[in-house]
């Protein structure tokens, strides 16, 4: 008798990333050229020459992007009409009864809605295209002046292609009253989206801020989205920044953030991550002045095979500034967080008060959380503090919660609350903190939903 011999075949692992598609055609910069057209052309150099990143690299250590496509195209004109719309709880107002001004990003197209005519004088809140146009001044002296498009392959890669950024510039004093809020949304299947949004505001003035990217969930295939932050906090200004990002599990997301504070300068940074297969994002606090100041308060919940990578770096570049950061998150499934923050102190930045705290939840035995703090001080007098914790739900509080008549589902979801309790008490808008409370319910499995959060 004959044996037949039975060969398995499986695929081989990619030893890196092999690059994507897109060419230089794909900027669409037509004849005109301008501020927008000569930063896209910077931006593209940049990106021809700089390296996929790998885990060679110390900063993506710890993710690894050889599992994504590089065959995306970019959304056509109107490719929205035949995707999924918005879900209309998307575009309410978190933070007040309405929106000062709303402008929604979509696959090949946006819708802006803001009333110029009303608003203060001065204020400028549009898209890329008309800033380029309208008011060259203002926008030139802020396009890319916090985040440089050399600073890595994935910023570089979206200032060159983002179709239509967003541009808001408060003048001098100026006081905003109503908030503003950006939506992008990333639908569709194998497409690759691309966002910039610029916040400028001179000496004096004051902003409330939302910003979310979102899309679909339970989509097949993969879908790529990148993403640039430029937040420039001027001398006494003030700025409440609230961002959200709720994207579907298919979503690999690339993001570079800054805000840049001068003297006496503010900034509340609240940041809520529900969403994507994977996510890589720098997050970056520049404290340039004397007596600035910056909070940044973070949420994720992972389920499934999630993958978050958040990179903080809280830098003090003059004396007097302080800065407070906590990030919390519960893990489920076999998700993973990385969290990897440090506390920069520049030469003479004395009388400097650091805070920074990461604190993790594990629900499943097979999640896991990576939590590396990290300071470098290079000033003799000040006040720098860190820590990061890595737990379970502690069995003795739900032992103590079913004992009292409540059934175990109930009670461990009443410890993940208090968990998260110090997060939802640092944010100022019960919309934001009761999206953030949705967000555990359906993680825990409450609820169900037709996109991400």
């Amino acid at each position: 008798m004959t044996m037949k011999k039975v060969v398995t075949r499986t695929q081989r692992r990619r030893s890196q990333f092999e690059g994507f598609h897109f060419t230089r055609e794909m900027m669409g910069l037509g004849d005109d050229g301008g501020i927008l057209a000569d930063f896209r052309v910077r931006a593209w150099d940049a990106f021809e020459k700089l390296p996929y990143p790998t885990t060679k690299d110390e900063p993506w250590r710890r993710t690894d992007i050889r599992g994504l496509n590089n065959d995306f195209q970019l959304p056509v004109a109107e490719a929205y009409m035949d995707l999924p719309a918005i879900p209309e709880r998307l575009l309410k107002s978190l933070v007040s009864d309405q929106h000062g001004g709303q402008i929604t990003l979509l696959p090949g197209g946006m819708h802006k809605d803001f009333d110029a005519e009303s608003a203060p004088k001065g204020v400028i809140f549009t898209d890329f295209e008309t800033a380029s146009r309208q008011y060259p001044q203002a926008f030139g002296k802020a396009l890319g002046k916090v985040v440089d498009p050399t600073e890595g392959k994935f910023a570089a890669l979206t200032a060159a292609l983002t179709p239509n950024g967003v541009f808001v510039y408060v003048p001098r004093g100026v006081q905003i009253d109503q908030p503003l809020h950006s939506l992008v949304w990333a639908a569709g299947e194998d497409l690759a989206h691309f966002s910039h949004l610029i916040i400028w505001l001179e000496e004096g003035a004051s902003l409330t801020y939302v910003h979310e990217v979102a899309s679909p969930k339970d989509v097949p295939g993969q879908t790529l989205h990148g993403g640039l932050v430029e937040l420039y906090v001027g001398m006494g200004a003030n700025l409440r920044f609230v961002e959200l990002q709720s994207l579907g599990d298919n979503v690999w997301n690339f993001t570079h953030e800054r805000a840049h504070v001068e003297q006496d300068g503010n900034i509340d940074w609240i940041f809520g991550a529900i969403g994507t297969h994977l996510t890589k994002n720098f997050s970056d606090l520049d404290l340039a002045g004397n007596g600035a100041n910056g909070r940044m308060s973070g949420f994720y919940f992972t389920d499934g095979q999630q993958h978050l990578d958040h990179d903080t770096q809280q830098n003090h570049h003059a004396p007097h500034t302080t800065s407070d950061l906590l990030f919390k998150g519960a893990l489920k499934g076999e998700s993973r967080s990385v969290w990897q923050g440090m506390i920069y102190v520049a030469p003479g930045a004395q009388q400097t008060d650091g805070y920074q705290a990461n604190r993790n939840l594990i629900l499943s035995d097979r999640a896991r959380a990576d939590s590396i703090p990290g300071l470098e001080i290079l000033a003799d007098d000040v006040r720098c503090t860190h820590g990061a914790t890595v737990g379970k739900i502690d069995p003795e509080l739900v032992f103590y919660l079913r004992s009292r008549g409540i059934p175990n589902e109930q009670a461990e979801r009443l410890v993940v609350d208090g968990f998260f309790d110090p997060i939802m008490q640092r944010i100022p808008f019960d919309g934001v903190r009761e999206r953030f409370q949705e967000a555990i319910l359906e993680k825990m499995g409450g609820t169900t939903s037709s996109f991400a959060v």
